[in-house]
């Protein structure tokens, strides 16, 4: 896979952490309960967005309507590469994508300030049929960085994005089987 399109993560040797932003009664009831409960819905595709910064363009640092709460979620590897492993590119053609049950999407990585970057940023869209399986299989831990992405923020905006970067997770390049690779990336 090319430099451009390659997945960056916080990962360790089981698990990987995946972002998302939820309005507060999602947040707090998943927070709750240690995993995901309703609200959440069950019946619709989830993004999943190994990317903090592309998360934090996204969801415009935790300040957009219904998005106001992020929590990283630690799924296990096993999972996040079955997931990939069921992929369809979106770019793909129209009925594989409708069939599919899991998407795959590349956006353009973003700075804290939110310009766009010169590689992409992996999102996984994990469908209805595979829901219950990510919630209660592949979700090991939820924890909110809401805290930490309202300072950061503050950070950015005051024009100190150098100490916000210590706010950030560490995410680096993350090592897919090659069949995978191939499944999910784009030529660049």
């Amino acid at each position: 896979m090319g430099m451009q399109y390659r997945i960056r993560a916080d990962f360790d040797a089981q698990t990987i952490v995946v972002y998302q932003a939820y309005p507060p009664a999602i947040a707090d009831a998943a927070l709750r309960a240690g995993r995901f409960t309703a609200p959440f819905s069950f019946r619709r595709m989830t993004w999943v967005k190994p990317s903090f910064l592309w998360l934090m363009h996204r969801s415009n640092w935790a300040r957009k309507p219904g998005q106001e709460r992020v929590l990283a979620v630690r799924m296990t590897r096993a999972g996040w590469e079955e997931a990939l492993a069921r992929a369809v590119l979106t770019t793909a053609d129209p009925a594989a994508v409708a069939g599919a049950a899991v998407h795959v999407q590349w956006d353009p990585e973003r700075s804290p300030r939110g310009a766009a970057l010169n590689h992409y940023s992996i999102q996984v869209g994990i469908g209805r049929h595979l829901i219950r399986t990510f919630a209660d299989d592949w979700v090991v831990g939820l924890t909110d960085l809401t805290p930490r992405v309202r300072k950061a923020a503050a950070l950015v905006q005051g024009g100190h994005a150098a100490k916000a970067q210590r706010l950030l997770p560490a995410e680096r390049p993350y090592p897919l089987p090659p069949a995978l690779e191939a499944a999910v990336c784009r030529s660049g």
